[in-house]
């Protein structure tokens, strides 16, 4: 239930959470709490990787593209934008160093609208999508680190 204060309602922050485990081999497995799926990933192939499975810089990448996606959506939605499809792609360029970042993120985002006249509307929502999206703020975002160790010995654990 949202809290009271001085007249203003809070409500609690959403929460999401996502756990993943190496299952076997070269692959693993990641469980969210929003979805029954599990879904599968490995390293990059150039790392010993399985082909066809997700790697983590897939996941990366689609949470660019599909908080690109859904926060244009919103947006679009609240100004009464019509539009008949949205595009949206995302290319992570490696780190040249051979560290397993990136060292640029290239979003392209392609709208199509029916109505000429709605072009610098489309522009500046696109532009603002860019700015606004989770992906977009992502980095600035505090970040903790917890760890724990649990030793286990003949059937009891410690930790």
């Amino acid at each position: 239930m949202p809290e009271q204060i001085e007249g203003e309602t809070l409500t609690q922050p959403d929460r999401f959470r996502v756990v993943a485990w190496w299952s076997s081999g070269q692959s693993g497995i990641a469980k969210s709490n929003s979805s029954p799926s599990a879904i599968h990933f490995t390293s990059p192939p150039s790392l010993g990787g399985e082909e066809g499975r997700r790697t983590p810089q897939d996941f990366l990448l689609s949470a660019l593209v599909s908080s690109y996606t859904t926060t244009f959506r919103g947006l679009a939605e609240k100004l009464h934008l019509e539009h008949t499809d949205l595009e949206v792609e995302v290319e992570g360029i490696g780190d040249s160093q051979g560290n397993q970042t990136f060292e640029e993120l290239l979003v392209r985002a392609v709208l199509i609208i029916p109505h000429p006249e709605q072009y610098a509307q489309a522009m500046d929502l696109l532009n603002e999508t860019s700015r606004l999206c989770f992906s977009s703020q992502a980095p600035s975002i505090k970040r903790s680190f917890e760890a724990r160790v649990t030793v286990r010995l003949c059937g009891y654990a410690t930790g």
